[in-house]
């Protein structure tokens, strides 16, 4: 059964695609062969198998990097498959095309990479062989299944890394505002906190450790198909706190295009691929309704919102709006 032939509730925001859209953005996407010329790149999603295409890409034109590859798990994306090897075996395969990769980085470059507890060392003795590790945030995923016999599963792994010591950090931009539980004051007056009809709230430094993101469900509108779709308020997060407006961002596992949207929606140039063409054509027209809604949930007025807080559900458009680029940055 095709996603549109679904049966879904009445108030299901769920992004699906018509036969005719789907054949209409499929003649948009690009396909392989790729020429190479970064102006053939700029902000398109290609529709292939990434792996063999990186050394057919222009060398040092990645600003970030964002790498959500297949978890080291039996998993089925669309009309493709990935089937579990030992973690030995799955640190080989990455290795074997990461490396790949690393001429397409900028000297300035940092990059993610998502893994989940099965896989997280995997990419930790990966990315120790080849670039600066700095960080692991953990980040809480509500959803899951419950187990009789284990812990159940609802956290997931991002590697923060970078390619030397000169890279892009913007601290201010990735702040969370959260409620006081414990108001303290000075003379009367808020200490670190501030006072709003709204309530009281306070703005606190980013931690690795991210309790604040809910995962795409049927009333969200970036909800898709996509059977581990990442929230556009966490790539929001990883694209403001190590980017700058104009750079570019790859993302060679684009799926149904969270990071292209978000790219979209904060004025970053993107190049997604992505082999399976629905999600890749969801991808494109993501981006397209980016052009027109610039709005993140959980992120507004410049600042990321604790989860479930009042503001939190206001619809507010984001501080940061796509601007018109010149084609390159100097």
């Amino acid at each position: 059964m095709e996603n549109g032939d679904k049966h879904r509730a009445p108030r299901n925001r769920t992004l699906t695609l018509a036969p005719l859209e789907q054949q209409q953005l499929a003649g948009m996407l690009l396909r392989p062969p790729l020429t190479g010329e970064l102006v053939s790149l700029v902000d398109r999603v290609v529709c292939a198998d990434s792996l063999p295409l990186f050394s057919t890409l222009p060398r040092h034109f990645v600003d970030l990097l964002v790498l959500d590859p297949p978890y080291n798990l039996n998993k089925r994306f669309g009309t493709e498959s990935f089937s579990e090897m030992s973690l030995a075996e799955y640190e080989e395969w990455l290795e074997g095309w990461f490396v790949r990769l690393l001429p397409l980085l900028k000297p300035t470059a940092s990059l993610y990479v998502c893994g989940d507890w099965k896989s997280s060392a995997a990419v930790q003795r990966v990315l120790d062989r080849h670039v600066i590790v700095r960080n692991r945030i953990t980040w809480e995923r509500e959803k899951g299944r419950g187990a009789k016999t284990n812990w159940k599963n609802a956290s997931e792994d991002i590697w923060f890394a970078t390619v030397s010591n000169d890279y892009v950090f913007n601290v201010e931009a990735v702040k969370l505002k959260r409620k006081v539980i414990a108001p303290y004051r000075v003379d009367g007056q808020p200490k670190d906190w501030e006072d709003s009809p709204d309530g009281q709230f306070r703005l606190t430094h980013p931690s690795n450790l991210w309790t604040d993101l809910t995962i795409p469900f049927w009333s969200m509108p970036e909800n898709t198909d996509h059977p581990t779709q990442k929230p556009e308020k966490l790539i929001a997060k990883l694209l403001l706190a190590s980017s700058r407006e104009g750079d570019f961002v790859f993302d060679p596992f684009l799926g149904s295009g969270t990071t292209a949207a978000v790219a979209r929606k904060m004025g970053r140039r993107y190049l997604g691929i992505e082999m399976d063409e629905n999600y890749a054509c969801l991808a494109l027209k993501r981006v397209e309704l980016a052009n027109d809604n610039h709005s993140i949930q959980g992120y507004a007025g410049g600042v990321f919102w604790e989860r479930n807080s009042l503001v939190d559900q206001k619809v507010v458009k984001p501080k940061v709006q796509p601007v018109s680029l010149p084609l390159f940055n100097e």
